[in-house]
């Protein structure tokens, strides 16, 4: 029974006789556990960068990724050792009865049959599985968190992975502004300052004419007392 694995170059033979169309033997070192010294075939090799277990060896009807560690190269003339599944035995009908000699006119009707007999199926022993690493739980979907300005309105919106937390809502210009004066971002405050700028002088300039126009209503009105 080989003890010492795969060395690299034997890796090698073996990648290049899996590319001219070969399958090579391959004897299950005392490292592979319940089935050392038996023989199988390398069908592939996989990346080894991805997983140690690179090597993926034909067993009976399984095949199963191994290391290097696991397998050595077989002996010349060595047989397979895997059990093969045994031809399932003939089943013999039993004897019918003899019919008569001259029949007329009268169809055959075949004589019933007995139950035949259980055939015990045989169920080759496969290599036990390795335990299947756990995968890496995923972490929490990305969480965004949207400042927006549009048509004289500032709006707040929360989305995670595709799931929106929370629809687009009004905030007031303080709050916009209080906001981003949490995210050290150079520009951003400039910027979020000169639009409420321009919206104040808007809004003052709004209010200087509401003003006029109600000097304007108030004259009227005390012109319409004195009338009296």
């Amino acid at each position: 029974m080989a003890g010492q694995g795969l060395s690299t170059d034997e890796v090698q033979g073996i990648r290049e006789a899996l590319a001219a169309g070969r399958k090579p033997k391959v004897v299950f070192t005392a490292a592979a556990g319940q089935v050392a010294g038996q023989l199988g075939q390398v069908v592939e090799l996989t990346d080894p960068a991805v997983s140690e277990e690179f090597v993926v060896v034909r067993f009976g009807r399984d095949e199963l990724p191994f290391s290097p560690a696991d397998v050595a190269v077989a002996p010349r003339g060595a047989g397979r050792k895997v059990a093969e599944p045994k031809p399932e035995p003939a089943v013999e009908e039993p004897a019918r009865p003899a019919e008569p000699e001259f029949v007329l006119d009268t169809p055959r009707v075949p004589a019933p049959r007995g139950e035949e007999p259980k055939v015990e199926q045989q169920v080759e022993a496969k290599p036990a599985r390795r335990p299947v690493k756990a995968a890496k739980p995923k972490g929490p979907a990305g969480l965004t968190v949207t400042l927006a300005y549009a048509d004289g309105e500032w709006t707040v919106a929360a989305q995670q992975g595709a799931k929106a937390l929370a629809k687009p809502y009004v905030v007031k210009p303080a709050e916009a502004l209080r906001m981003v004066a949490l995210v050290d971002v150079p520009g951003v405050q400039e910027a979020v300052e000169q639009i409420l700028a321009a919206e104040r002088a808007e809004a003052e300039q709004q209010a200087e004419k509401l003003r006029a126009e109600l000097a304007e209503i108030e004259a009227r009105l005390a012109d319409l007392r004195d009338a009296r």
